[in-house]
């Protein structure tokens, strides 16, 4: 029997020897092990993709979810993410009582026109502090880092009494104003992408166009410029989301309900709509009640989804043309 072992024993061995001899069996086990080893690895970072997408994804679809509610919904604990009967009346009395079109309206003047001024006019000034280096260069580019780090609420108090005395509350100027001038909501952030924009740009272009005879401003705005619509999709788009979201800003300079953007009105919306249900004088069932105040978080939900939808939309339509601007702006790293 001993025997008997030792011999399979022997011939085992000498199989597996001779299979690792093999070049061609060495071969299809390290592809097996490549193939395996890349399929985990892509199992894995599917995963993480997944996790840290639905962390993202999850206040978007609550909010969806919760608006297509009813009230009864909102505070039963059966329903969590599919409503028992879809409810599209939540939309309507959001986008009435909002005032939709007038705030979209308003939030439109304060964005684009905002983000149009600020694009040009940080490129204008990023240009100047990328090529060209002037008495104080050192302490403007200072004030200008110094500006994007100093709190905003800091300084209202001041900018409200510059902008009271030239008339400008309950108007777009104090919104429109400063972008003109390089500055506005984080244009100091905006100097800086068109810094490093152009700092990557050749000098030989420039010079090609100084020996054709251009002067700076001709260089500027025929060949520079042109370069830089990479850089001016970021601000641009950066710049419109900011002001769309805004609400500091527009809660100091408007105090009138007719210039009141989307933000504003949704911040409002609450108030509007309770008035409204106890004007009615619509019965209300118990399980809408939360802490003595009536819930209409549904028609809040609805009231975000069509307040933030533009913005989406902007997105979707210049997702692709973005994702490359980031990546030739060098925000991203290189």
């Amino acid at each position: 029997m001993r025997a008997w072992l030792g011999e399979h024993r022997r011939r085992f061995e000498s199989v597996l020897t001779g299979w690792k001899s093999d070049p061609k069996l060495r071969h299809v086990q390290a592809v097996a092990v490549k193939k395996t080893t890349f399929a985990v690895t892509r199992i894995g970072v599917y995963l993480l993709l997944f996790s840290l997408s639905f962390i993202f994804l999850y206040p978007l679809l609550f909010m969806v979810s919760q608006s297509f509610m009813l009230f009864s919904d909102i505070s039963d604990a059966t329903v969590q993410w599919i409503p028992k009967q879809l409810d599209f009346s939540n939309y309507v009395l959001a986008f009435e009582n909002m005032r939709y079109w007038q705030g979209f309206r308003n939030s439109v003047l304060i964005s684009f026109g905002g983000a149009i001024l600020q694009m040009f006019s940080c490129a204008l000034v990023g240009y100047g502090f990328a090529r060209y280096r002037f008495p104080g260069y050192s302490l403007w580019l200072g004030l200008v880092v110094f500006t994007f780090l100093v709190p905003p609420q800091t300084i209202v108090v001041p900018l409200y009494i510059f902008y009271s005395r030239l008339e400008w509350i309950n108007t777009i100027y104090p919104f429109l104003f400063p972008p003109l001038l390089g500055h506005g909501l984080r244009g100091a952030l905006f100097v800086l992408i068109f810094i490093q924009f152009f700092r990557r740009l050749p000098a030989v272009l420039e010079e090609a166009a100084r020996i054709d005879g251009a002067g700076p401003f001709r260089t500027y705005f025929r060949i520079m410029l042109p370069l830089a619509k990479p850089a001016m999709l970021v601000v641009f788009l950066f710049s419109v989301v900011w002001h769309w979201n805004d609400l500091f800003y527009p809660n100091i300079f408007l105090q009138s309900p007719d210039f009141y953007n989307l933000s504003q009105l949704l911040a409002n919306f609450n108030g509007v709509r309770t008035a409204q249900m106890a004007q009615g004088a619509q019965i209300m069932s118990a399980s809408a009640v939360i802490g003595g105040t009536t819930n209409f978080m549904n028609q809040i939900m609805a009231g975000v989804v069509i307040t933030i939808l533009p913005m989406l939309l902007l997105y979707l339509v210049a997702q692709r043309h973005f994702v490359e601007s980031v990546e030739r702006t060098g925000i991203a790293g290189e």
